[in-house]
C-alpha cells in the first residue's frame, strides 16, 4: 500500500477557491490511478474525482464538474484538486485514494490506500 498525506483544507466562504494536495510515499506513483472522495456528516463517502495513472485521463462527479480540477504531478509524486465557486452543500472530509494501475472508476472498492482525510468547511 502506499501512504498518502493530504493539506489544503480549511475555512472557506461560499464562492471561494480551495486547493487540496495529496503527498504519496511511492516513487512508482505514475504507475496509480490517483481519487478523491468526500465524506460529509452522516453521510456516506462518495465519489469526487479521478485521474488515471495513464495518460491522465479526469473524470468527475456530476455534482462537482465545471468547479473542481484534479490533477497529477508525477515528478512531484502529488495529485491535486482545485476547488472554485465552493458552496456550503460541498462541506466534507476529502479523502485521497491510490490504486496500482486503477481504471479511475467512482467506487472506493476501487481504491486499496487512503489518506487520513482533511477537513474542508464552506460557509454560507
Amino acid at each position: 500500500q502506499v501512504q498518502l498525506v493530504e493539506s489544503g483544507g480549511g475555512l472557506v466562504q461560499a464562492g471561494g477557491s480551495l486547493r487540496l494536495s495529496c503527498a504519496a510515499s511511492e516513487y512508482t506513483f505514475r504507475h496509480y490511478t490517483m481519487g478523491w472522495f468526500r465524506q460529509a456528516p452522516g453521510k456516506e463517502r462518495v465519489f469526487v474525482a479521478s485521474i488515471t495513472w495513464s495518460g491522465g485521463t479526469a473524470s468527475y462527479a456530476d455534482s462537482v464538474k465545471g468547479r473542481f480540477t484534479i490533477s497529477r504531478d508525477n515528478a512531484k509524486s502529488t495529485v491535486f484538486l482545485q476547488m472554485n465557486s465552493l458552496k456550503p452543500e460541498d462541506t466534507a472530509v476529502y479523502y485521497c485514494a491510490a490504486e496500482r494501475f486503477g481504471s479511475g472508476r467512482d467506487s472506493d472498492d476501487e481504491y486499496d490506500s487512503w489518506g487520513q482525510g482533511t477537513q474542508v468547511t464552506v460557509s454560507s
